[in-house]
């Protein structure tokens, strides 16, 4: 048997550096001891093994477990602990100890200087997090698949591919019958998982396009036959029709002319809808540490600014505050908003918790229903996309080849959110490029299969349920027979610039409105006051005009539609009429506009889409019609001489086209899609013909738009509330190299075993905590021999290693393996986990850099391969050591000055 680690190395030999920072440690200690509370229990079997000798057979849930904030971070979720499974590799086990006789404590035993329990109690709040499923995969270079992922942290995607590859060689390894059927099984585990989601999302957006339906016409009367009866299905096409009653009707008061009441009525409903969906919104309130937040610009849509200590360490100013700081709260609601910029930033690899869990989908499925039936200028495209992405994210349960792998269930929520858009405009094609194109940050060829498969599988089971109650899964469908004339290019040029235009202007008086109005104390303590004060401005403008009273899918559906098919008003019998329709919809344009820029924020679900679509279809009919009025007055003009003779007003010119186009440039300048958008037109109207018309405004008002507005609506809502995303379409223009951003090495950030391999246990609890305290819970510690960088430790891998100690205060711990022994051991004998040896966690090869290396191969480090932080490196000796989230700031802080330069 081994001798103990005292009886091989004195203990002049524990490393001096940790006794010369003795003080400074414990006022590091001191100044996090917010951060100190119990730990979770957690067991786990340990091994001195490399990762490449790891064995990888994966272990599947054996049972149902309740996962709340008093969980351990560190154990599935049936229950079970990870374990490493891996060969000996004939180290000796030892216990280092200090001194002896100190009293051992149960291996699963509470600590009191953990920040794993700090953390869910920070979280929670009585609230329960059984929807987290995005935060469960590693955190190390070792496959064991045992780290939630932490609020805002990253996703570490090198090594959650590295896991993948060692699951599938371990798997493919077994070449009977019964390994070729797993291995069969586990290659079908992707087409069956996007096939359920698929049908789920189209059920789920059935009962939210059933039920908005009969809720929004409450708001003008009820169906005799049943109150659950839309007006449409209760009159079935009657102009005059005795089954449905109007309010004035049902209440009439003696002394009040009936469309008073009716007036109150709709007013009355358009509250108490926004309301009811306001509060269901704010069910999901969640609160974290700020520490884990960026903070950018002064004011945000959904959290609260946090401040800065300009005396902080230089690491922490970049996590967002100081280690002497107790951190405050990040509030924001996952129910609110479309919830695609959240999308957006969880598909980048960090971690955003409470967004994508089944609280979240239940209660934005039934506030989305009252916000939408409430009438005001919202819509419900944008929500289907973070909708279909919980949907995805709950399934990813089922399988746990893509519970505990990160990097693979991301994959599936790529797939996912394209399904959103596939229901939402009855569009599987434009699913695949808005993912492709909008949200998604890693796009394998496999996975732009699977998600054309599951926005197949999600448009026919939309097909068979039938929502709209006429076989078509489009939200509306025109279709035009006339072809476009020449003349007409210069107007759908015309209509681009507009269109894109009126996008940027509407980001910025968002960015305005947010800086102003709801910087009020008592909008930003009461958002349901905002929602109250929206609703009644949005009842009381929208009930007089006939335009802004219709739903925002049924307004755009008569803006598009050709006279032919059109009995609204629209369209002028006379050239005469003309003018007066063109006053209409300039009223209905205003209001419309005014709305839809003070409704976008407030808290209840809310889409964009489809109202940039309409205030831009009103802007479009306007200049159609104007024109059509300009082919009436000119019928002989040269520039109108291909127009055939007696065709009416519309043989020439056709308003509905018009104000299709203005509707996709409008919301290709909000959104900034370009190909998503020209696709989604084209299967809308199903015409060939006017492809070039719509392809050719969507590029004009892109340009535009991106000239007087770089940013689109989502990087503004990214920005505002300080998302760490690092956008990979964009380049930045660098003037400096990597040492222009390093911090300075400083003994409390890197663990040195020149003297000793041996490390005392309270120091190194006393490096992780300045850790956690400057907001690097996702960190790690550089372990130093003589300067030269020898390996890493992630910050989770050595609190979990540091929990699992017997006697942590008088532990020594295990950094290095090349040790010399003074006898030999027994291979056949029995030896038991060492749980002060912590050489399985530590990284022996973490990526690092030279100082002179240009930035942008490090943007290329942290935006190709997914890394988590990168080591630098100057003459070969250890030089610091930079985050990612570091990085992402100087990423944002260069953007702020204008040195990007968007792909």
């Amino acid at each position: 048997m081994p001798r103990s680690a005292t009886s091989h190395i004195s203990s002049q030999t524990v490393d001096e550096e940790e006794e010369e920072e003795e003080e400074e440690d414990d006022i590091i200690s001191q100044q996090a001891g917010y951060l100190t509370p119990t730990s979770p229990t957690a067991a786990r079997r340990l091994h001195s093994a490399r990762a490449s000798e790891l064995d990888l057979r994966r272990r599947m849930p054996s049972k149902q477990h309740s996962y709340d904030e008093h969980s351990s971070l560190l154990v599935y979720r049936d229950g079970t602990a990870r374990s490493y499974t891996a060969p000996n590799t004939g180290l000796p086990r030892f216990s280092r100890r200090s001194s002896q006789g100190s009293l051992r404590v149960p291996k699963n035993h509470s600590r009191a200087s953990s920040w794993g329990f700090h953390l869910a109690s920070a979280l929670g709040s009585g609230r329960k997090f059984t929807e987290n499923g995005m935060g469960e995969s590693k955190a190390s270079i070792f496959m064991d698949e045992r780290v939630w992922y932490d609020q805002f942290t990253s996703t570490d995607w090198v090594h959650d591919s590295i896991a993948d590859a060692f699951r599938v060689r371990d798997l493919r390894a077994r070449k009977d019958l019964r390994g070729r059927i797993s291995a069969w099984f586990d290659g079908a585990q992707g087409w069956i998982l996007v096939a359920i989601i698929g049908c789920i999302t189209a059920c789920v957006a059935f009962f939210v396009n059933s039920s908005e339906t009969s809720f929004f016409d409450y708001k003008e009367g009820y169906c005799k036959k049943g109150f659950y009866f839309s007006r449409r299905k209760c009159c079935y096409g009657q102009i005059h029709c005795p089954s449905w009653e109007t309010w004035g009707e049902r209440m009439s008061i003696t002394g009040i002319e009936r469309k008073w009441i009716d007036f109150v009525a709709y007013v009355f409903f358009v509250i108490l809808f926004s309301v009811g969906a306001c509060f269901l919104t704010l069910l999901t309130k969640t609160e974290i540490p700020s520490a884990f937040s960026l903070s950018t610009l002064d004011e945000n849509l959904g959290a609260d600014k946090q401040k800065r200590n300009s005396n902080s360490d230089d690491m922490s100013q970049k996590a967002g505050m100081s280690p002497d700081e107790k951190p405050g709260t990040m509030v924001y609601y996952p129910a609110a908003g479309s919830g695609v910029a959240e999308v957006k930033v969880i598909l980048s690899g960090f971690v955003v918790h409470g967004y994508l869990g089944f609280r979240t989908l239940f209660v934005k499925t039934l506030a989305l229903i009252l916000s939408v039936a409430s009438g005001l200028s919202l819509g419900k495209e944008g929500p289907y996309v973070h909708i279909a992405t919980c949907v995805g994210n709950i399934a990813c349960r089922l399988f746990s080849k893509y519970n505990h792998n990160d990097g693979k269930r991301r994959e599936i929520l790529s797939a996912s959110a394209a399904s959103g858009v596939g229901v939402a405009f009855g569009a599987p094609i434009s699913g695949v490029l808005f993912s492709l194109e909008e949200v998604s940050y890693y796009f394998p060829p496999k996975t732009l299969f699977r998600t054309f498969f599951c926005c197949i599988v999600a448009s026919l089971s939309l097909k068979f349920l039938n929502p709209y109650g006429t076989g078509k899964i489009v939200i509306f469908e025109v279709r035009y027979l006339s072809d476009w004339r020449f003349f007409e290019m210069f107007v759908f040029i015309l209509l681009g610039m507009l269109g894109g235009a009126l996008g940027a202007l509407f980001i910025k008086a968002s960015r305005i409105w947010a800086r102003t109005f709801r910087r009020i104390p008592t909008i930003k303590r009461w958002p349901v006051l905002e929602v109250v004060l929206v609703a009644l401005v949005t009842g009381l403008a929208s009930y007089w005009n006939r335009y802004t009273k219709l739903a925002v899918t049924e307004l755009l559906f008569e803006l598009a539609s050709p006279c032919k098919d059109n009995a609204s008003g629209l369209c002028p019998r006379h050239g005469s009429e003309i003018l007066g329709i063109v006053g209409h919809l300039c009223i209905a344009f205003i209001i419309k506009s005014i709305l839809t820029t003070v409704t976008f924020g407030i808290k209840v679900p809310a889409g964009i889409y489809v109202p940039s679509m309409v205030v831009g279809g009103l802007m479009g009919r306007i200049v159609g019609h104007l024109v059509q009025y300009l082919v009436f007055m000119h019928p002989d003009h040269a520039i109108f001489g291909g127009c055939p003779k007696g065709g009416g007003l519309e043989g020439c010119v056709t308003p509905g086209v018009y104000a299709l186009v203005a509707a996709g440039a409008t919301m290709c300048g909000v959104t900034r899609l370009s190909v998503t958008l020209a696709v989604i037109l084209f299967e809308l109207t199903g015409s060939l013909d006017h492809v070039l018309p719509f392809s050719l405004s969507v590029l004009v008002a892109k340009w535009t738009a991106d000239a007087l507005e770089p940013l689109s609506i989502y990087d503004l809502l990214t920005d505002m509330n300080s998302y760490p995303l690092l956008d990979n379409k964009s380049r930045p223009i660098f003037t400096s190299d990597l040492g222009d951003i390093t911090p300075q090495v400083r003994s409390h950030r890197i663990i040195d075993i020149s003297n000793s391999p041996l490390v005392s246990a309270q120091g190194l609890r006393r490096k992780l905590e300045f850790l956690h305290a400057a907001g690097e819970i996702d960190g790690g510690l550089p372990v130093i021999r003589h300067g030269v960088l020898v390996g890493l430790i992630p910050a989770p891998d050595l609190q979990f290693a540091l929990d699992n100690l017997n006697d942590e205060a008088q532990s020594l711990c295990l950094m290095a393996t090349n040790i010399t022994w003074h006898e030999n051991v027994d291979e056949g004998e029995e030896r038991d986990a060492d749980p002060t040896d912590f050489t399985p966690y530590i990284d022996p090869a973490p990526l690092a850099l030279d100082i002179h290396s240009p930035m942008d191969l490090v943007f290329q480090c942290f935006v190709k391969l997914g890394l988590r932080y990168v080591c630098v490196l100057r003459d070969g000796q250890y030089a610091g050591l930079v985050h990612k989230k570091a990085f992402v700031k100087y990423i944002k802080e260069l953007e702020e000055v204008g040195l990007t330069d968007p792909a």
